[in-house]
């Protein structure tokens, strides 16, 4: 019953963790004045904590007048959670404990489609790769979070949008992975949780409405309103390739080309069009991710007049699909993130935000993500932790 003893101390001890975890190692008196809550109370509550192994007595202060006062931190072993970032080309499997530090890691390569290995045998394999590197057994992670292109359609169980995923698009693939994994499993778009990771650690902290621009091996967004996801009806909010621009002719029968024209205007594989266009030489090869971040990069940093053409063009083919978005949306904010788009930076960011300027009526303001490293995965950590917080957490049960 809400205001029951059992419920305010839930809340207060939940307070004090998410504290722990904000500012790592504090005094009780720290925790005191931090929750409101009187010495007595607050020993307490640390007591309490302690016993339930949610709270680690760690160092003392030091150099300060009067006796040392014993430090708190939140036990790292009170839980664990998994995610995973899946590709055509790998799988990427980590392990965090509850404080957040990844302790465990693991990469699957899954060259040349690999289509003889069953999709649940290398979700698996990935996973008890990163289990077994941080010194755990299976059972011992909470959550797992997979992170994939496209999006599971909730009405059908099945992968949509993600045509170059092969072995996902089986409708009994879900039920297969519930039984082989002894831990709550959850799905989420690959972007959507590149937004997770820039709400909770990057560009995005304190903004409850924004929209997240990726271009990397694909051009894809995530919409954040109201503090949450908006993934749609069937999943496919935010797949903005598909998007008819002007620029481009149109593209039909999308799903089956699995582009749009967004995608070929303003998608990594444009760049590198764009640079023979313009007569830069020099073109490096490989794929079209890391081709277009490195002519991207390239110009960012060039006073060559054609590879400053090549920047504000792509600027405004960028801001071209962006003023649909943002006039439909008004967001407060927009993140540039992925490769293809944080290679150019605060310079190519100053050319989009103008150029959004002049074609849409509202004006947010843009920024380049700053979650770099994996941010996928980094995403699909940080949403798997959240719910194993939840769980571990509450002790009013």
């Amino acid at each position: 019953m809400a205001g029951t003893p059992r419920t305010l101390r839930a809340m207060n001890d939940r307070a004090a963790l998410d504290l722990l975890l904000e500012h790592g190692q504090l005094s009780r008196t720290r925790i005191g004045k931090l929750t409101g809550l009187s010495k007595p109370t607050a020993s307490q509550l640390l007591a309490r904590l302690e016993a339930a192994g949610l709270v680690l007595a760690g160092g003392t202060t030091e150099g300060r007048p009067g006796p040392n006062a014993q430090l708190y931190e939140v036990n790292p072993a009170a839980g664990y959670a998994a995610g995973l970032d899946v590709t055509p080309e790998r799988i990427l499997a980590a392990v965090a404990d509850i404080t957040g530090r990844t302790i465990g890691s693991y990469e699957l390569p899954t060259p040349g489609r690999r289509t003889g290995t069953p999709v649940v045998q290398q979700v698996t394999e990935a996973l008890d790769g990163a289990v077994k590197a941080a010194g755990l057994i299976r059972a011992d992670v909470h959550r797992l979070v997979i992170g994939t292109p496209g999006a599971f359609d909730p009405g059908t169980g099945r992968l949509r949008y993600a045509s170059h995923l092969p072995g996902w698009h089986s409708p009994a693939l879900l039920d297969e992975l519930a039984a082989a994994l002894p831990m709550p499993v959850e799905y989420e778009n690959d972007v959507n949780l590149v937004a997770v990771a820039e709400q909770r650690l990057g560009a995005a902290r304190g903004h409850d409405d924004f929209v997240l621009l990726w271009n990397e091996g694909g051009l894809g967004a995530a919409l954040v309103l109201g503090g949450r996801l908006h993934r749609g009806w069937t999943g496919g909010a935010g797949e903005v390739g598909f998007l008819p621009v002007p620029g481009t002719p149109l593209v039909r029968q999308v799903t089956k080309a699995n582009s749009g024209g967004y995608q070929e205007l303003a998608g990594s594989q444009a760049v590198p069009r764009l640079a023979r266009e313009l007569g830069i030489d020099d073109i490096p090869s490989g794929p079209y991710a890391e081709v277009a971040a490195a002519l991207v990069a390239r110009a960012a940093h060039s006073e060559d007049p054609a590879h400053q053409q090549l920047l504000e063009t792509y600027a405004t083919r960028l801001a071209t699909g962006l003023a649909s978005l943002v006039s439909v949306l008004d967001p407060e904010l927009v993140v540039l993130s992925g490769a293809s788009l944080t290679a150019g930076g605060e310079r190519l960011r100053a050319l989009v935000q103008s150029e959004l300027a002049e074609l849409a009526a509202a004006r947010p303001h843009l920024v380049v993500g700053d979650v770099r490293e994996q941010p996928v995965l980094r995403g699909a950590l940080e949403s798997a932790l959240a719910a194993t917080r939840d769980e571990v957490f509450d002790t009013s049960r």
